[in-house]
């Protein structure tokens, strides 16, 4: 294209307030995209920047409720408990928007937990980008979930660190910690946030994760937020252990059938560095 990589983002910023003077959700999310191609030019040295980037404006298809969000009858696990009712065809297929956008729903409470869930909203927030930006080249291609990694197996790409596979596999085992952290809140409501937390990422991800992975997940979950000030912010008008227990028992099993179909095509066991 004519001008420079900036031109783009120089456009955007047009179009970013409306005639009132006030911000727009989309556009400024659409200018923020517009820097993310400049980033991959610096190679490694901006991949926690451009994840951490990328996470924070996946929060997009929510973003313009989040007022609502914080008012909202429930807890904060009811959008996701919404979202979970649509996430498989009349078939019984998962659906690609549905599943990426029940993950989103998740994003919120991540935010609850202050730096101890740095790590994994980043990670999580990038993973759905990946997956998404895939989907919307060819939403018809892509209108189920596990297209995405048998276009990958027939491309033997499957297996790089950007693949969509990889991205499906990680978002999966990011929210088997979820799950489990938060059955062990509701089954043990003696332990404290830091022991939930250890015990959740010691039965899930530590597995999967080499030294370095696993001394940075381990350093971030030190910084564990005290439990009972959590579980009142998250609470707001609804029961939030049903909930909780709700989203763990309904969200497992579809977590577990993402793991089946990986594991028929030989793709649930790549480990990170």
């Amino acid at each position: 294209m004519e001008g420079s990589v900036f031109t783009p983002c120089l456009e955007g910023m047009k179009h970013v307030k409306s005639e009132h003077g006030e911000m727009l959700s989309k556009p400024f999310l659409d200018l923020c995209k517009t820097i993310l191609p400049v980033l991959d030019k610096f190679g490694p040295a901006m991949t926690l920047v451009k994840s951490d980037i990328g996470g924070n404006i996946s929060v997009k298809f929510i973003s313009s409720s989040l007022v609502l969000f914080e008012k909202m009858e429930g807890s904060v696990f009811t959008p996701c408990l919404e979202g979970m009712k649509h996430v498989k065809s009349e078939h019984g297929e998962m659906l690609s928007k549905p599943f990426l956008d029940l993950c989103k729903t998740i994003l919120p409470v991540l935010d609850k937990f202050g730096p101890a869930m740095t790590l994994v909203k980043s990670d999580i927030g990038g993973n759905i980008s990946r997956l998404e930006k895939n989907y919307l080249s060819d939403p018809d291609k892509y209108k189920y979930l596990y297209t995405f990694v048998q276009g990958e197996i027939e491309s033997k790409t499957a297996k790089g660190s950007s693949s969509c596979t990889n991205g499906l596999l990680w978002l999966t085992r990011a929210m088997d910690f979820l799950v489990e952290l938060f059955r062990n809140l509701v089954a043990h409501q003696d332990w404290s946030m830091s022991q939930a937390c250890g015990d959740s990422y010691q039965k899930t991800l530590k597995k999967w994760h080499g030294w370095l992975a696993s001394s940075s997940f381990s350093m971030a979950l030190k910084l564990a937020p005290d439990r009972k000030k959590f579980i009142d912010v998250i609470s707001g008008t609804g029961d939030i252990y049903t909930d909780m227990a709700r989203f763990c028992s309904e969200f497992g099993p579809l977590l577990q059938y993402n793991h089946k179909f990986l594991a028929s095509v030989r793709m649930d066991d790549m480990k990170a560095s």
